[in-house]
Formats: C-alpha cells, structure tokens, sequence
C-alpha cells in the first residue's frame, strides 16, 4: 500500500515495480483512457521543473492531490495539463428543490390574490424556473478513479519512451560524429606541432647565422609557446564529456539536467581550442563541433 492508502500497482502504474522511469524519456507527450463514466486526459510538454496543473468535477476537488502524487511519483520534469470528466455512462440524478418550490408557489398565489389575477396556477408554472432543477453529483467508486488516471498515465508515459528512444538515436549520432570531428583535431594537432617545430628550427638556424642569439631564451621562448598552443588537455577532456554523455543516455535515470551541463562543458572545450590555436583548418573543425553541439542541446530540451 503506498501512502494513498492505494495499492502499490493502483498508485505506480499498470506493472508493480514501474518507478519515475526504465529508459530514456522525452518530456512530451499525450494520453487519454476512459473507465466506467471517468475520462481522463493528460498532455505533457517541455519543463525546467514539473509543472501540473488539473481540472476536475468540483465533487472530485478532494482528489487532486492523490492524483498530482501520482503524477510526481512516475515523472520528474515536464508541464502536465489533465482533465479529468465525467461522461455519458455516470449518470446523474436530477431533483427539485422542493423548499424554493414551495416559495415561488406561495409568492405567486399571494400576488395573484391581492392583484385579482385570473386563472390558475399548475405544474406548468414551474416550467421556467431552472432554478428549481438540482443536480445530484453522481455516486462514484474510487478504485475506478485511480484505474482511469493509472491507465492515462501509462499510455503518457509509454509515448514519452518511445519518442526518448527515438531523440536517443539522434543523439547517439551526433555523439559519433563529435568523436569523428575529435579525432580529426587530434590528428592535426599533431600535425601541426611537428610542422611548428621544423619551422621554429629553421628561423632559429637563421637567426644564429645572423648574429648571436641566446639559445636558452629562445629554447624557452619556444617551450612557452608549444605550451599555450598544445590542446591535448581540451581534446581529452572532451572526448570524456562525450562518454559520459553516452553513458547518461543508456542510464535509467532523469538525466535532462546533467546533459544539458555536460553541452555546456563541451562548448567550453571548443572555444577553448579554437581560441589557443590559429590554424584554419583545426578553427573549421570546432565550428563542426559546435554545431553539433547545438542539435544535442535542441534534443536535451525535450528530455526529462
């Protein structure tokens, strides 16, 4: 039993053990299931947090805290809109106010009396009094309330994996071709160095031939400036950034938040190299990346 007093199955979906999620999930969705008169309706949209808001029969007002615990125990993020009637199959009881009956009779007859007003007064009078008319909430099963909400949950949330699993594809891509376009920086990188080094040998060589020239500063010189120019620390880090992205989208975990932290790290990266080397080639490179970058974080927007 969970703190409803429902049982476990009732309050965390249609299978026991479902907990806020089994795979990746996307933060929109829609559902709509119906249970012996209660029709239950919810749509699911991107979030920073959750957000829920319900409409519901004023008669079922003490039901909706049950129903957003509900909600909050199967999902993390997202805007939730649900609506929750009553249709055809709840019939309702139609009654008369006998009490304003009686008044509205009584009034009338005194006026009819006093103003010498002819003819009579019969069931037909009350005809345009709707007022009379009182409608009587229908009697419900709570059980059947909580069956229609479970069910509309689960058909949201079934949706909302499916189309995760499809922004996973996607994502698993681009996190291929930011290793691709790595790679291809690495392998300049590299390149470079080697051709910085032959080049800052061959004006030394020259300098020397010119005039005296302090080996050790030069020698320094060189070191500090291999150093400044040297984007293996970004590279690394951003081939690790990569993987952990990776890994957080084969987690069983709401992890909208900490990916979309880790395309800020691998944004940073980027600029990082493009900003400490001035070749064009390695430049075009991280503006590779970068675009791939700015799909991912489009497709993070709509995960939980």
């Amino acid at each position: 039993m969970n703190r409803m007093g429902l049982p476990y199955w009732k309050a965390e979906g249609r299978q026991a053990g479902i907990g806020k999620t089994d795979m990746i999930q996307s933060m929109t969705g829609f559902g709509v299931a119906e249970k012996d008169g209660f029709k239950a309706e919810v749509r699911s949209l991107n979030h920073k947090y959750i957000d829920i808001s319900i409409k519901i029969p004023s008669f079922l007002l003490e039901r909706e805290i049950p129903i957003r615990n509900l909600i909050k125990e199967r999902f993390s993020r997202g805007k939730f809109d649900v609506i929750v009637s009553i249709t055809d199959k709840q019939h309702r009881k139609i009654g008369i106010n006998k009490e304003l009956a009686k008044g509205i009779y009584d009034a009338f007859s005194e006026l009819q009396k006093e103003l010498s007003i002819p003819g009579c007064l019969n069931i037909d009078f009350f005809a345009g009094h709707k007022e009379l008319l009182v409608s009587e909430e229908p009697a419900y099963v709570l059980e059947t309330l909580y069956d229609a909400i479970n069910d509309v949950l689960f058909m949201l949330e079934t949706m909302r994996k499916n189309e995760g699993e499809s922004l996973c594809k996607e994502m698993l891509l681009c996190l291929k071709k930011l290793e691709d376009i790595q790679g291809q920086i690495n392998r300049r990188a590299k390149e470079i160095a080697s051709t910085y080094k032959e080049s800052l040998t061959k004006k030394i060589a020259d300098l020397l031939l010119a005039a005296p020239v302090d080996e050790s500063r030069i020698a320094q010189e060189a070191a500090i400036l291999a150093q400044k120019s040297d984007v293996t620390e970004e590279i690394t880090r951003l081939l690790s950034h990569i993987r952990q992205f990776r890994d957080l989208l084969a987690s069983n975990e709401a992890v909208g938040r900490r990916l979309d932290f880790l395309l800020q790290e691998m944004m940073r990266e980027a600029n990082t190299i493009a900003s400490k080397v001035g070749d064009i080639g390695i430049i075009n490179l991280t503006i590779e990346i970068k675009a791939e970058i700015e799909k991912l974080r489009e497709q993070v927007q709509n995960i939980q």
